[in-house]
């Protein structure tokens, strides 16, 4: 007579933890027309904006610490350099980027 087999364990799901990331691409200037328009047609508006919701001085709004101040407080990859060059070549995309997210984070209740 054999001994039947017991299974005492059963297998669980398995939850895999996604990094942090942006909420929005750096060219998704057309997922919030508000953003995209008010960075296009009145730059210096939107800098100071994103830099009131950070809680900073108005004049860091286009800074390349305030987007790796950004970047670290939510843990999104990324690094100084790349902070820079993004900053340097493409300020409007780089203070919309941060607007949208901000934006987002605001709806889900995280910011």
């Amino acid at each position: 007579m054999s001994i039947p087999t017991v299974v005492t364990l059963q297998p669980q799901a398995v939850a895999v933890a996604t990094k942090p990331r942006w909420q929005t691409g750096l060219m998704d200037c057309f997922t919030d027309w508000n953003v995209c328009c008010c960075g296009l047609f009145c730059f210096p508006c939107l800098a100071c904006e994103v830099a009131g919701d950070m809680s900073e001085c108005c004049l860091c709004g286009t800074s390349v610490a305030l987007r790796t101040l950004y970047r670290t407080r939510y843990n999104i990859p990324g690094s100084i350099c790349s902070d820079h060059c993004i900053t340097c070549c493409c300020p409007v995309c780089s203070v919309c980027q941060i607007k949208r997210d901000i934006k987002r984070r605001i709806a889900m209740g995280i910011f």
